[in-house]
């Protein structure tokens, strides 16, 4: 369903994502409150929810919605502004699994960045097969480690840094972790598939919900215990050792796996920079970043643990990294920072 006030708009979302022969667009609304009134006699796997309408808006229309369709998934498209970046997050916090930016009053009819982005979320969340043909296959099992993993009590060097990763789903994944590590002085590192403006203002959700500064990472600053660093929307973030110690790097290197920033930059650096005293985490999310930068953390004698597939909104980025075969954890998002707790310990 796509449901926008604008019905040009409808017709060019609909009309992209229809291009596609595993998408059929089954309704389309004008506002929030015919939305509603559709959900009644029409079967929905993915709802493309604008925020700004007449007579209901797409805040006051999303919690009516799950209630009515408990498991459908919305992403919310609305124009990047500073307000809808905020609104954004506060849906995707009740309850929403994704959003777009739309381009600009005009810019939808050649705007083939975001159709193919709005395609492949939905297409992930609708649970659409492959390209190519047959349905999707289950995700194996992770392949044992070819060296075993020993017990935390094994371990002998102390861990300095916890590194997370996340896409899809992730914003309120992230804020249940920082919960969850409240009043932990280890230094954490966050590299979410994010914008600009959303980056900074995630980052005040969780120095909130943490407990501890949080905020977009600078180029060159010391990585402090006790705080929390962003990588900033459209930039990667590493980390590298300076003759005063660990130091964030700012780049704008190619995206990796269409993104910047991206998660496997920044691992690749906490394993280059932390080696054996790196924890590393990666949350929901579509695609594989991450996995690679696991791997090294791990060749480094590093440790990382994935979200598990029942509470992750899409199995990609945590289900790339645990085929690795070097996965101490498969986890419930619950037991995370727990896992983290009681590795920095």
């Amino acid at each position: 369903m796509v449901v926008d006030d604008s019905a040009v708009v409808r017709g060019l979302i609909a009309r992209a994502l229809e291009a596609d022969v595993a998408v059929t667009v089954v309704a389309r609304a004008g506002n929030g409150q015919a939305a509603l009134a559709q959900l009644e006699h029409v079967e929905v796997d993915v709802i493309v929810l604008d925020l700004e309408m007449p007579v209901m808006d797409g805040m006051t229309a999303l919690p009516l919605i799950l209630a009515r369709r408990p498991g459908v998934r919305v992403i919310v498209a609305s124009t990047l502004t500073f307000r809808n970046a905020r609104l954004c997050l506060d849906t995707l916090q009740a309850g929403a699994s994704d959003y777009v930016s739309k381009p600009e009053s005009g810019g939808l009819v050649n705007a083939e960045a975001f159709h193919q982005q709005l395609l492949a979320k939905v297409r992930a969340l609708g649970g659409a097969p492959e390209p190519g043909g047959g349905a999707p296959t289950p995700d194996p099992a992770p392949r044992p480690s070819p060296r075993p993993v020993p017990p935390p009590s094994a371990r002998t060097t102390r861990p300095e840094i916890i590194v997370i990763g996340g896409s899809t789903g992730a914003p309120p994944a992230l804020v249940q972790v920082f919960e969850a590590l409240r009043g932990l002085t280890l230094p954490i590192l966050l590299t979410q598939h994010m914008p600009p403006m959303f980056t900074a203002l995630l980052a005040e959700q969780l120095s909130r919900a943490g407990d501890r500064p949080c905020r977009e990472a600078v180029d060159g600053e010391p990585v402090v215990p006790g705080r929390a660093y962003v990588a900033p929307g459209g930039w990667h973030m590493t980390v590298e050792r300076a003759a005063s110690g660990p130091v964030i790097r700012l780049d704008h290197e190619p995206p990796e796996h269409f993104c910047r920033p991206a998660v496997d930059p920044l691992m690749r650096s906490v394993a280059r920079t932390y080696g054996a005293s790196a924890l590393a985490v990666i949350l929901t999310g579509m695609g594989s970043d991450g996995a690679s930068g696991c791997a090294a953390i791990a060749e480094a004698g590093g440790r990382f643990v994935v979200q598990d597939e029942a509470t992750s909104v899409v199995w990609g980025m945590p289900g790339a990294a645990a085929r690795t075969g070097r996965v101490e954890a498969i986890l419930p998002l619950s037991r995370i920072g727990e896992w983290l707790r009681r590795a920095a310990a």
